[in-house]
């Protein structure tokens, strides 16, 4: 008797235990994290068009991850979104002409800021502005302009 419940003890642990993964891989995998701490500073960019561009989406230079977008919101004196970054306090050497691109990554088309440095000596700090934004690319729009090109070919 006391081997079966040995035994029952040790499977529910077990399964208690992969149900605590499955819950931290999820969300890993869908950008949240039980990390709200806030650390960091902000820097803010305004763009045209965000596409999807969600809170928590990653923000990126070189292709590692030194931030997440902390809101977006729109502008309704310039009819631009404005988006605000946080950026992990340890990356303190960003120049002041980076640029700010919003790309697509994954076959599922998550969208995320990539940050191109710039060359200047002056850095950004906390609560300033990213002046040189791309938007992010719609797919519709260049299927429309496409069109509207091969259309105007023809006729």
């Amino acid at each position: 008797m006391a081997k079966r419940r040995n035994l029952e003890l040790m499977v529910g642990t077990f399964v208690a235990l992969g149900l605590v993964a499955l819950f931290f891989l999820a969300m890993h995998v869908s950008n949240l994290s039980l990390n709200t701490s806030g650390e960091g500073y902000l820097l803010q960019a305004r763009f045209a068009n965000v596409g999807s561009l969600k809170v928590r989406a990653p923000v990126t230079m070189a292709g590692v991850r030194i931030g997440r977008v902390d809101s977006v919101r729109f502008d309704k004196d310039t009819y631009e979104a404005v988006v605000s970054l946080r950026i992990d306090a340890t990356i303190d050497s960003i120049p002041d002409d980076t640029f700010a691109n919003i790309f697509t990554s994954g076959l599922l088309g998550e969208q995320y800021i990539g940050l191109e440095p710039g060359g200047s000596t002056e850095m950004l700090r906390d609560g300033d502005e990213i002046v040189h934004t791309q938007s992010a690319l719609v797919l519709e729009q260049m299927i429309g302009q496409f069109l509207f090109q091969k259309a105007g070919e023809s006729g």
